[in-house]
């Protein structure tokens, strides 16, 4: 295990989502995450949970678990546009979509969904290869919230982002209070934007955009969903991930804006070519 504090250059910028129309490619180098869009699985989904089922359940390809949840392991993949979705097999909940979930990503990408009680999930990571040290790489996501239905009480979530040696996991007091992150020596953290989720409602997907120098040609990438600041008392908050290092599909709204402001430039252009020179 080795410090890599001083050695890593590290910087996380967040947008929100439908500013973030450029595309990926408009980025650095790209961080090389496998199976980017969680969609290439082990196994298929649950009929009866056919749009949202169990992380260890569908297994998605180049994607591994953490240590086991200290009390049950609530981490799913999702179908895009399921977030409110319960499934009818297991623990598979839903969450409030007020005022609702944007489409923001590629047709196909599914998400993964964390109960962001550190009591109730592991992490997922990745390990990624081929890397060239001293190289700086950029890793860009979207996150969004909920919280699970049939609770209520204000939330907060973000996602703690590790690079590095690997091996994080959680350690929480036997009473109510707030849990640390384990196993950090050896990596590099970024923590996402904080979103605030107002009681029985959702945060809306929004961008991510974090860069990491590689140190050795080999790095684990690893998630951990973090709700109300490590609190183990049960809201709960939930946490989304989805578009690892995948373009930003902007809504038709902001399309519709733009396309208008093209029209309206090239318009502008024409009527000046037009004008009659003066005399």
């Amino acid at each position: 295990m080795h410090n890599r504090s001083f050695k890593a250059k590290a910087v996380a910028v967040a947008v929100a989502g439908v500013a973030a129309v450029a595309a990926y490619s408009a980025q650095g180098v790209p961080l090389p995450v496998t199976n980017i869009q969680f969609n290439v699985l082990t196994n298929p989904f649950n009929p009866l949970n056919s749009q949202k089922d169990f992380f260890t359940s569908v297994q998605p390809v180049g994607w591994s678990i953490g240590p086991a949840a200290i009390i049950a392991n609530l981490t799913y993949v999702g179908k895009q546009g399921s977030e409110g979705f319960a499934g009818g097999s297991g623990n598979v909940y839903a969450v409030y979509t007020n005022p609702g979930f944007s489409v923001t990503v590629p047709a196909g990408t599914n998400f993964y969904q964390a109960d962001g009680n550190p009591e109730f999930q592991s992490t997922i990571f990745q390990t990624i290869t081929g890397l060239t040290v001293g190289t700086t790489y950029d890793l860009e996501f979207q996150q969004a919230a909920g919280q699970q239905v049939g609770f209520s009480g204000a939330t907060t979530e973000q996602w703690r982002v590790f690079f590095g040696d690997g091996g994080i996991g959680v350690s929480c007091p036997v009473g109510p209070g707030n849990c640390t992150a384990t196993g950090t020596a050896g990596d590099v953290e970024l923590d996402s934007p904080l979103m605030n989720t107002p009681s029985q409602q959702n945060f809306d997907w929004n961008v991510v955009h974090m860069q990491f120098t590689a140190t050795a040609p080999s790095e684990i990438l690893t998630f951990l969903a973090w709700g109300n600041g490590g609190s183990n008392v049960n809201l709960p908050p939930t946490l989304f991930l989805e578009g690892v290092n995948t373009a930003v599909v902007p809504e038709p709204a902001s399309l519709a804006l733009f396309g208008a402001a093209v029209f309206g430039f090239g318009a502008s252009r024409l009527r000046r070519g037009k004008r009659s020179p003066e005399a």
